[in-house]
């Protein structure tokens, strides 16, 4: 017994530890990237790894970017695509998911892998047809391009994840509101969403992050000054011969902010929604 009590919270603290030490490796290049972007460029150089003093202490980029160029425009540019994307996802997603997980229908399951295939193969291998497309439809320079795009390219990880939640609902429950004459899309609002709120939580972060931070689709449908997103708005900053790295990691360090306050956000839902298979 005595062995026992020792053991538990010496393997509670090695889980720790090694928690802790991935945590720190994780945010590692974030904080590299806020302390340097209050820095001078001698000072970056010099040491990167020390924290800004009286003599490295410099805002010069964070001038440059707000003041001498387009950024807020990239900025709200990237959050239209973003949240439009996110909205469009998570509601189609969830009542694809709905679709699959409730009514049993011929070709359910070719359905579902059909979705599922979406997941194994990249999206970017399709580029030059997405682009073909794009063209056609007139919508080349424009965020629309890239709200579709990026709605297709999130909806089959989160018709995956939301029909896996919706299908552990109990039956009863649904059962129950239709016997009191409530209707499809009242269950479907009033009821599922508000229980799968962990798994929309987990969809929401997995798949604003990729969309935030992608620089492919900017760079090949919207290329334009008036559409180009924060990712695409910093390569401006980036020469072939000399790098402006204060305005660089000043143009990052405003970017990290929106995934930051999301994941404040929705952090206690999105643990609930990585746990619960556990738990369960």
């Amino acid at each position: 017994m005595k062995t026992h009590k020792i053991t538990q919270p010496l393997s509670s603290a090695g889980v720790h530890l090694v928690l802790g030490g991935y945590t720190l490796l994780a945010l590692f290049p974030i904080i590299l990237i806020l302390i340097n972007a209050f820095k001078s460029r001698a000072g970056i150089f010099d040491d990167p790894l020390a924290l800004p003093n009286a003599e490295t202490f410099f805002i010069g980029g964070f001038e440059k970017v707000l003041a001498k160029s387009h950024f807020m425009l990239y900025f709200g540019n990237s959050l239209t695509v973003t949240l439009i994307s996110l909205a469009l996802i998570l509601l189609f997603g969830a009542m694809a998911a709905w679709a699959l997980a409730e009514y049993k229908f011929r070709g359910n399951r070719l359905l579902a892998l059909y979705l599922a295939i979406g997941i194994m193969v990249p999206i970017r291998l399709g580029t030059v047809s997405i682009l073909e497309l794009i063209v056609k439809l007139d919508l080349i320079n424009t965020l629309t391009a890239l709200i579709l795009v990026y709605t297709a390219q999130g909806l089959p990880l989160a018709i995956m994840i939301l029909s896996e939640f919706i299908a552990q609902i109990p039956k009863e429950l649904k059962e129950a509101a239709r016997c009191d004459g409530v209707g499809e899309f009242k269950i479907f609002f009033q009821i599922i969403l508000p229980l799968i709120r962990p798994a929309v939580a987990t969809v929401a972060v997995f798949t604003m992050i990729p969309v935030w931070n992608d620089l492919w689709f900017p760079l090949i449908l919207a290329p334009g000054e008036e559409t180009q997103t924060v990712t695409l708005g910093v390569q401006q900053f980036i020469g072939q011969y000399v790098t402006d790295w204060n305005s660089v990691l000043a143009s990052l360090s405003l970017a990290v902010i929106p995934v930051l306050i999301m994941y404040m956000i929705f952090s206690r839902q999105l643990i609930r929604g990585l746990t619960s298979g556990a738990v369960k």
